[in-house]
């Protein structure tokens, strides 16, 4: 066991994960986040914890990595879809969907939650803290810093009975997802977009008038929040004794952008291969556990950003139409014998995409989620290179 604490910058849920497993190897950890508190970068909204890429149950899969199940979680096992042209589709399955989470500061989130835990094993939590050099090596886990899409919404107080909505329209989310969760009085109203970034405001007043017509909701006493995801087709995972984690290394589900299991699964394992002093053990454990889904993903995104509304239409009536929704889903997510065919195309795609500078602008005086994001992600911890997919 190394006799120095592992220095783990970030402390999100990757470097929350990350510390856990430290911890209970027997080795110390000490988290430094630059934010005021854990989970400040969240706002109560909810969030999915997804629950069909694997046949076992996430929260066994939690328990396997030594992180306790303590945050407010709510199974989901129904979700109402709406394809391009409006019409319902109603998804069923027999387990859970997705477990519904809270994000953000206040009690019962994740973010708590685990905060708690890792100060519990002994893990030394320090906010306010900007590192931007490991000289000694450790963990990046500072989150993204690399806008590939973006998600804002409100979240808001609502009488309206639980209940998960979900929309697949350019109009609405361009080659992303517009979704409205419920639960127990609260919601969380969003679109996810992945591309035409500037005009967010005007995808989101479009959201919010059709799920006011559709489900019947009133968006009052709301408050707004937005945020962005980097998703790697090639994620960087360590640079020397740097062991790069969740978002840090773009380590998100393409597709739909649920990228919370492989937060917390790269943090255990990067924090347990520092514990036993074998760096590559991480790289190595990726390539196993991870990266064949994420190629996937990869892929799929590639072949979803070119279906245009006739193939989001045919997916929303696959996935409602499956007997088992779940197991189709695994299914969908799993790489295939043409995953590494369609690989290279789907890589070659992406470089394109982060190279044309009319999708990735930064004007100085817009105030749009893209632009603020962008600008708040400079001054993060140095690396030998560029952490980029």
């Amino acid at each position: 066991m190394p006799e120095s604490a592992v220095a783990i910058a970030g402390g999100g849920l990757s470097g929350l994960a990350a510390a856990l497993a430290v911890a209970r190897r027997g080795g110390r950890a000490r988290v430094f986040e630059r934010r005021d508190e854990i989970g400040a970068r969240f706002h109560g909204d909810f969030q999915g914890l997804e629950n069909w890429s694997t046949e076992a149950d996430v929260l066994d899969e939690l328990a396997t990595l030594g992180i306790d199940a303590s945050f407010e979680h709510t199974p989901f096992r129904e979700c109402v879809f709406f394809d391009p042209e409006g019409r319902e589709h109603v998804c069923r399955a027999e387990r859970p969907l997705w477990y519904q989470v809270r994000r953000g500061t206040d009690a019962g989130t994740l973010d708590q939650a685990l905060k708690a835990q890792a100060l519990a094993a002994g893990v030394e939590v320090t906010c306010g803290t900007n590192v931007e050099h490991l000289p000694e090596g450790g963990i990046v886990a500072h989150g993204p810093r690399r806008v590939d899409a973006i998600a804002v919404g409100y979240v808001f107080p609502t009488e309206r009975s639980d209940g998960a909505f979900a929309a697949v329209s350019d109009e609405l989310a361009p080659e992303g997802y517009a979704y409205l969760l419920i639960c127990r009085g609260r919601a969380t109203l969003a679109t996810c977009i992945f591309r035409d970034f500037h005009n967010e405001k005007e995808y989101l007043a479009r959201t919010v008038r059709f799920f006011e017509r559709r489900v019947g909701i009133s968006v009052d006493e709301a408050r707004r929040f937005g945020g962005f995801g980097h998703m790697a087709v090639e994620p960087t995972v360590r640079h020397g004794k740097l062991l790069l984690v969740g978002e840090a290394a773009g380590l998100q589900d393409a597709l739909f952008g649920f990228g919370m299991r492989y937060a917390l699964l790269s943090g255990h394992l990067a924090g347990s291969a520092c514990a036993a002093g074998a760096f590559d053990g991480y790289e190595q454990a990726y390539r196993r556990r991870i990266r064949p889904s994420i190629r996937a993903s990869a892929v799929n995104r590639f072949i979803y950003r070119r279906a245009g509304h006739r193939g989001y239409g045919a997916l929303v009536r696959r996935v409602c139409g499956a007997r088992d929704p779940r197991a189709w889903l695994r299914r969908h997510y799993a790489p295939h014998w043409w995953t590494p065919l369609l690989y290279p195309w789907a890589r070659a795609a992406a470089a394109r995409r982060q190279g044309d500078a009319s999708l990735h602008e930064c004007r100085d005086d817009c105030d749009c989620t893209y632009c603020r994001c962008v600008r708040e992600g400079r001054g993060t911890v140095q690396v030998p290179n560029p952490v980029t997919g």
